[in-house]
């Protein structure tokens, strides 16, 4: 199993993850975080304001977009 780089914190580990296991609850507590969010108040705000209102960063919201298919209207 090759080394790679945490998406989040930028650490070294091997897994097949994209996150370390240090992080993984961290990603687990926002997607979460984001989905009980979409589902609340829907899915039509932008990235800068999805941040502001979860505390979620822009740089993760793309991340999740991204790897786990969340949908989000832009």
């Amino acid at each position: 199993m090759e080394l790679k780089r945490c998406d989040r914190c930028g650490c070294f580990y091997a897994s097949e993850s994209n996150v370390c296991c240090n992080c993984q609850p961290k990603d687990n507590l926002e997607i979460l975080k984001l989905n009980n969010y979409i589902e609340k108040y829907g899915n039509n705000y932008s990235l800068d304001e999805l941040s502001v209102s979860t505390g979620i960063s822009v740089k993760n919201l793309n991340r999740y977009i991204n790897e786990n298919g969340i949908n989000i209207s832009l």
